[in-house]
């Protein structure tokens, strides 16, 4: 049995597209992602139906991400932005990396944060400096994400734990969100697949600097001993 989620508030009601029509449902959607060590995701509807998958495609200058259909036929570039204290991705159509394929790009607000908190532009967007036009926050250890339209309080989807279901066995590499009806659940996983992305990344930092610590420490003791 799978406990839907109820929203925080009231869920939008124009069609929200951005990556394109043919991903937008006129009901709710609950979906599992899947998690895997390697960085690939796989996305699966309540009756485990694969939807999408989220793959590496790494280059020798930058960080890449493919969101790929059922059968592995490209959706969207994800590419992380080299230099950037923001954390930032630009999100290209199919497997383009051309200025002109780019749909939306991410960044954080801040250099440093506590929360999970990642701003939304659109490609064709002027300027930054009249907002963002999505927003991601919440707490991603707890899997209590948001995705909001804009700097406003209305949801588009929500990130939740794991629910009990028939057959099925709990484990922590997997998660659900619930998309609200008339939204582009592809453009939700997308910013979810970014922000795994993020979190993994400072994993990473923080293991490797305890690593590196750890054996600058044991190299200061031999000194002393």
């Amino acid at each position: 049995m799978v406990v839907m989620a109820q929203p925080s508030y009231a869920p939008v009601f124009v069609p929200v597209s951005v990556i394109g029509p043919q991903f937008i449902l006129p009901y709710q959607l609950e979906i599992i992602v899947d998690t895997y060590s390697s960085g690939n995701l796989v996305i699966t509807d309540t009756n485990h139906k694969i939807m999408l998958k989220v793959k590496p495609y790494s280059t020798s200058f930058h960080r890449q991400l493919l969101l790929l259909d059922a059968v592995d036929r490209p959706i969207v570039m994800l590419r992380e932005k080299n230099m950037s204290g923001h954390d930032g991705w630009n999100v290209f159509r199919g497997d383009s990396k051309a200025d002109s394929d780019m749909i939306f790009s991410t960044k954080t607000p801040h250099m440093i944060q506590f929360k999970t908190k990642v701003n939304v532009f659109m490609a064709n967007k002027m300027s930054s400096k009249n907002g963002c036009d999505f927003n991601i926050k919440g707490s991603w250890s707890k899997r209590e994400c948001t995705v909001y339209m804009g700097d406003s309080s209305t949801t588009i989807a929500q990130m939740h734990e794991m629910q009990p279901m028939d057959n099925v066995k709990f484990s922590e590499d997997k998660f659900m969100v619930t998309i609200y009806p008339n939204v582009d659940y592809a453009f939700v996983v997308t910013l979810i697949a970014i922000v795994y992305a993020m979190k993994s990344s400072d994993t990473k930092d923080v293991v490797a600097g305890q690593v590196v610590g750890g054996v600058a420490q044991d190299v200061v003791s031999a000194v002393i001993s």
